[in-house]
C-alpha cells in the first residue's frame, strides 16, 4: 500500500519534492527540537494521484485515521470532544513557496458542542466563539466557494453596530451572534447547513487545498515564476495553537535579516490576540518585533534564539511564523526567506564575511533577474515633489504610473499601454493579477509581511504597503490623504526604497549599480556620496559579479551594430562582438543603394551602386573595429528578407495605378513594379535572404567582404589590432558556405596584397535552419566557426513565426499549458537545444577546434545561459544592456557545472 502520511517527526528538510517546503521544513524544526505542534504531512504523492484521478486514494483516508489518532494520543484530546476538543490546521505546502496562492483551513474540528467545551478548557469565552466564527469565514471561503466579501461586509456591520473598529472590540455575545450570521451565509449561498462532524470538515478541508493547486491565480503565480505545474502540494495537518487568547498571547511573521534592504537583525510584524491569518491579511496594522519585546518579553527571548538557530542551521536569511499562546511560543514554519534585490547581494556579501557561506555559494544566491532590477532608475532626489504620505518600504524601486483601485482595471489600462500604480487597502491573492500588470503597488494597510509586501518582493515589484494615512474609497474610485484627492487616473509616484509616495510624477535618475557597471566602482561610490547603505550596495555586487568573472568559463560578447554600441558593450564587460546584424547599416538613403544592387539591369548598374557602398561599408567596420581593438569582432553579412529593401509591392501598385488614372504615369515607377511583382515572395522570411541573396545577386557579399578586409588594414596600418571574423547567415548545404568562403579568401589574398598586410580572417557560418545543425559535421569542415541563431533556429524548428504567434496564440498556449515560457525567451532545450548540443558535438568531432557561441536572444537569458554552458559552447552574445547579467549567470553556471559534476 502507498504511504501517504508522514508524521513531523519522521521527515527533513531535504524532503521538499515529497513533503512540500512547508512540511519538510516543519519536520526539519521538530528534529532541532524547536516548540513545533504536533502534525502530519499528506504528501505530493496523495496530490499527484488526486490531480490525475479527480479523487483522493482510498487508502488515504485510513492514513489520515492512523495519524489523527497518533495526534489524540500525543495530546491526550479528540478531534471534536466536548470537553477536551483538539483542533487542527490545514495548510498547504508546494514544493517552492506560493505566498498567498493557495488554501489554509484553521480551527478545524470545532462545531456547536465543541465550541462549549473550548470555552471551559481555555477559560475564554470570547475566544472560543471568535475561533468558531474563523473556522466558518474560512471553510466556506475555502471550502465551499462561497464570496468572501459576504463574510467580510457581516463583519463590517456586527463592528458598525457595536461602535468599533477593530474585530477584537466585538465581546462573546457579538461573536455568537456572529456565528450564527455565518452558518446563515453558508445554508444560503452552498445550500447545505455547515458541517459539524469534525472528520467531514477534516476531509472537506484537505480536498480543497488540494483543489486549491489548480486555481487559476496558483496557475498563473505558477507560470510567472516558471514552477511546473505537476509538482503538486502537500498538505499539513497541525494541531492548533492558538494566538487569539487575549492580550498575552499573538502572532507574528519574523525575518531573521530584513528582506527588504539586507540588513542584520530581527525584523516582522506582531499582532496581539490574533490568528496567524491576519498578519498576512494586512487587515490590522502590525507591531514590531521590539513592540513584541514590550508586550511578550519571554517569547520574545525565545523567538530570537530559535532564529538565529535556524538562520545558521539553514546558512541563510530566514522567515518564521509563530505563535505566542499565552506566553508560550510555538514555531508554524520556517523557510528560505523571499527577498529583495538589494538585500539578495548584501546578504550573500555579509554571510561570506561572517564566514557562514562561500564566494561561490553567495555567487548561486543572487540571479541575473535581481541585477536587473538594481539597474533600474531611482528617483531624483534634488527634484521637486509633493509628498503625500510614508508607509512602509517594502520592495525597493521607483514607480511612476496612473492610480488604478482595482485589479480589473489595472490589467486593462496596462493592456492599453498606460503604466499604472494598484492601489489597494490591502491586496489579497485574487489581486495577483494587476500586481503583475502594475509599475508599483500601494497599500493602506498590512506590513512587511503582509500579502501585497511578500508577492511584490518575489516579483521585483515596486511596493510600498502600510501607508495609512491614506483613506482609500474603492466605490468612489478614489483616495484621500493630507487635504489632497486623488481620483483614478491621476499620476502617482511610489519609492519602495523609502516607503514615500508622492503626487505627480518625479523624474529618476541612473541607479548606482547601473553608473558602477558602466563607469566603474569609484564613479558609483562617488555618486553614493554619504548614502553608506548604497555604497555598501554597490560595494556588494562589485564583489560577487567580480566573483563571477574569475569563475565563469564562457565568455561573454555582445550584439552591437554600431560603435557606440560597442562602446558601451566593452564598458559593461563585454568580451568581443558576437553580432553585427549589416543590415542595419543599409536603413535611410543607402537603401536606395542597396534596391539598386538588386534591382539593377545589368553589371555596369550594380556596380555603381556598390561602388557608392564600399566607402560608407569600410567606415562602419572601421568604426566597429577601432572600438573593439584587440576583441574578436563576428560580422554577419546582410541577412534580412528581401521585400525589407524593396518597395512594399501594394503602395508601389497604388502609386502607379493612380499616376496612370492621371496621365501621369512614371517609367521608372512602372519598371520598379514589374521588378518588385517578379521578386515577391510569399514568405520572405523563408525566401531569398541571407546567404541566398548573397549567392544570387553578384557583388553584394563580395562588397562587404572588401569593406572588412579593407577596415582590418587600415586598422592594422594605424597600429590596431583587429579581430574581424566574417560570417554568412542562413546557410543549409556547406556548398553554399564552400562558395561564399572561396570568395572571401580570394579578396583577402587580393587586398592583403595590395596593402601589404597579411589578412588571414575566420570564415564562419550562422547555425539557423534545422538542416544546418543535422549536418554540422560536414558544415564544420569548412566554417571556421558556429554561432547559433536561436532566433531563426526556434521559428524554423517549431515553424512559428515569431512577429505572428506571440500575439496571435501564445497567450492561449501558456494558459492551458502548451508551454510553460516563451520558446523566443528561454531556450527549448528538448528540440531546438537537441539541435544545438547535436551540431555542437558534431562539428567539433570534424574540427576538434572550432569555435562555437550563440548569438540569439537566448544568449541573455538567465536560463537558457546555463544550458549553453552545459553543452560546451564558447560564448554567449546578447544586447549591451544585458552584458552584466549574462556575466553573472555565465558565473552561476559554472558553479552548478561543478556542482553536478563532484556528484
Amino acid at each position: 500500500m502507498a504511504s501517504y502520511v508522514q508524521d513531523f517527526s519522521e521527515g527533513g528538510k531535504d524532503q521538499k519534492d515529497l513533503l512540500g517546503g512547508k512540511g519538510a521544513n516543519l519536520a526539519e524544526m521538530t528534529r532541532l527540537g524547536l516548540p513545533v505542534p504536533p502534525g502530519f504531512t499528506i504528501t505530493t504523492d496523495a496530490c499527484r494521484a488526486y490531480m490525475r484521478t479527480g479523487h483522493l486514494p482510498p487508502e488515504l483516508r485510513v492514513q489520515v485515521t492512523m495519524a489523527v489518532r497518533r495526534l489524540e494520543d500525543a495530546l491526550g484530546r479528540g478531534l471534536g470532544d466536548f470537553h477536551e476538543p483538539l483542533l487542527v490546521s490545514v495548510r498547504s505546502g508546494a514544493k517552492f513557496s506560493m505566498p498567498g496562492m493557495m488554501e489554509t483551513v484553521l480551527n478545524v474540528g470545532l462545531n456547536d458542542a465543541s465550541v462549549i467545551g473550548l470555552a471551559e478548557l481555555a477559560g475564554d469565552e470570547r475566544f472560543a466563539w471568535d475561533s468558531y466564527r474563523r473556522l466558518i469565514q474560512m471553510f466556506g471561503r475555502t471550502v465551499l466557494d462561497i464570496d468572501g466579501d459576504l463574510f467580510a461586509d457581516t463583519l463590517d456591520k456586527a463592528k458598525a453596530a457595536k461602535g468599533v473598529e477593530q474585530d477584537v472590540d466585538l465581546d462573546a455575545a457579538d461573536l455568537r451572534q456572529l456565528v450564527e450570521a455565518y452558518k446563515e451565509i453558508v445554508r444560503t449561498e452552498s445550500g447545505r447547513v455547515f458541517p459539524q462532524h469534525p472528520r467531514e470538515q477534516l476531509d472537506l478541508a484537505i480536498v480543497a487545498v488540494l483543489r486549491s493547486w489548480n486555481t487559476d491565480r496558483a496557475r498563473l503565480y505558477r507560470r510567472r515564476e516558471r514552477i511546473p505545474d505537476d509538482l503538486g502540494t502537500a498538505v499539513n495537518v497541525v494541531s492548533m495553537v492558538f494566538g487569539n487568547l487575549g492580550p498575552t498571547s499573538g502572532t507574528g511573521v519574523a525575518f531573521t535579516r530584513d528582506p527588504a534592504t539586507g540588513h542584520s537583525g530581527d525584523y516582522g510584524d506582531y499582532l496581539v490576540n490574533a490568528q496567524g491569518e491576519d498578519v498576512v491579511a494586512g487587515i490590522r496594522n502590525t507591531l514590531s518585533l521590539a513592540e513584541m519585546e514590550r508586550v511578550s518579553p519571554q517569547a520574545y527571548g525565545e523567538l530570537r534564539q530559535a532564529m538565529r538557530r535556524l538562520e545558521t542551521h539553514y546558512r541563510d536569511l530566514c522567515d518564521v511564523e509563530f505563535t505566542v499562546e499565552r506566553g508560550k511560543l510555538w514555531m508554524l514554519q520556517t523557510r528560505v526567506g523571499k527577498r529583495t534585490a538589494p538585500a539578495a547581494f548584501r546578504i550573500a556579501t555579509q554571510l561570506v564575511d561572517e564566514h557562514l557561506i562561500t564566494m561561490d555559494e553567495a555567487l548561486s544566491r543572487v540571479s541575473g533577474a535581481q541585477l536587473s532590477q538594481l539597474m533600474f532608475p531611482r528617483f531624483d532626489a534634488h527634484a521637486e515633489r509633493t509628498l503625500l504620505t510614508t508607509g512602509m518600504a517594502a520592495s525597493p524601486g521607483a514607480a511612476v504610473g496612473h492610480a488604478v483601485f482595482d485589479s480589473a482595471t489595472a490589467e486593462a489600462r496596462a493592456a492599453a499601454g498606460d503604466d499604472v500604480v494598484l492601489v489597494r487597502r490591502e491586496t489579497n491573492p485574487d489581486d495577483l493579477g494587476g500586481m503583475i500588470a502594475s509599475v508599483g503597488v500601494l497599500t493602506a494597510r498590512g506590513g512587511k509581511t503582509s500579502h501585497a509586501a511578500v508577492v511584490a518582493r518575489g516579483m521585483g515589484l515596486t511596493c510600498v504597503v502600510g501607508a495609512d494615512a491614506l483613506d482609500i474609497d474603492p466605490a468612489a474610485r478614489s483616495m484621500k490623504v493630507g487635504g489632497h484627492e486623488v481620483a483614478e487616473g491621476d499620476v502617482v509616484a511610489i519609492d519602495g526604497s523609502t516607503g514615500e509616495v508622492y503626487l505627480g510624477a518625479v523624474p529618476v535618475v541612473p541607479s548606482p549599480v547601473s553608473t558602477y557597471l558602466g563607469e566603474g566602482l569609484d564613479a558609483a561610490l562617488d555618486q553614493a556620496g554619504e548614502d553608506e547603505q548604497t555604497a555598501d550596495l554597490v560595494r556588494s555586487v562589485h564583489r560577487v559579479l567580480t566573483h563571477a568573472d574569475d569563475t565563469r568559463r564562457l565568455r561573454v560578447h555582445a550584439n552591437a551594430d554600431t560603435a557606440e554600441d560597442a562602446r558601451r558593450a566593452r564598458s559593461l564587460g563585454a568580451q568581443g562582438i558576437g553580432l553585427c546584424r549589416t543590415e542595419h547599416m543599409f536603413l535611410g538613403e543607402r537603401r536606395v543603394l542597396v534596391e539598386r544592387v538588386v534591382l539593377a539591369d545589368d553589371d555596369e548598374e550594380r556596380q555603381a551602386a556598390l561602388d557608392a557602398l564600399l566607402p560608407l561599408q569600410r567606415e562602419d567596420f572601421g568604426a566597429l573595429l577601432t572600438e573593439m581593438d584587440g576583441l574578436p569582432t563576428t560580422i554577419r553579412l546582410i541577412d534580412p528578407p528581401l521585400h525589407e529593401f524593396l518597395p512594399d509591392l501594394t503602395d508601389l501598385a497604388v502609386r502607379v495605378a493612380l499616376a496612370r488614372e492621371r496621365g501621369e504615369e512614371d517609367a521608372h515607377d512602372v519598371k520598379l513594379l514589374a521588378a518588385v511583382r517578379r521578386m515577391h515572395e510569399a514568405n520572405p522570411m523563408l525566401g531569398l535572404r541571407g546567404v541566398r541573396l548573397g549567392l544570387v545577386v553578384p557583388g553584394l557579399f563580395a562588397l562587404q567582404i572588401r569593406a572588412i578586409c579593407e577596415a582590418a588594414a587600415d586598422r592594422v596600418e594605424a597600429g590596431g589590432t583587429p579581430h574581424a571574423e566574417i560570417m554568412v547567415p542562413l546557410v543549409g548545404s556547406v556548398m553554399e558556405l564552400h562558395l561564399v568562403r572561396d570568395e572571401a579568401l580570394r579578396i583577402m589574398a587580393e587586398v592583403g596584397e595590395a596593402r601589404g598586410v597579411p589578412l588571414d580572417l575566420p570564415v564562419g557560418v550562422m547555425i539557423e535552419l534545422p538542416r544546418a545543425a543535422l549536418t554540422a559535421d560536414r558544415i564544420a569542415e569548412v566554417a571556421q566557426f558556429f554561432s547559433f541563431g536561436t532566433n531563426d533556429l526556434t521559428q524554423t524548428t517549431w515553424g512559428f513565426s515569431r512577429d505572428d504567434v506571440e500575439g496571435a496564440f501564445f497567450p492561449e498556449y501558456l494558459a492551458n499549458g502548451v508551454l510553460t515560457v516563451s520558446p523566443f525567451e528561454t531556450i527549448d532545450t528538448k528540440g531546438v537545444g537537441r539541435l544545438v548540443r547535436i551540431a555542437v558535438e558534431e562539428g567539433r568531432a570534424t574540427r576538434p577546434d572550432l569555435t562555437v557561441g550563440v548569438c540569439g536572444e537566448h544568449g541573455g537569458d538567465p536560463e537558457s545561459i546555463r544550458f549553453f554552458d552545459s553543452v560546451g559552447l564558447d560564448y554567449v552574445s546578447c544586447s549591451p544592456f544585458r552584458v552584466p547579467v549574462a556575466r553573472l549567470e555565465a558565473g552561476r553556471a559554472a558553479i552548478q557545472g561543478a556542482d553536478s559534476d563532484a556528484r
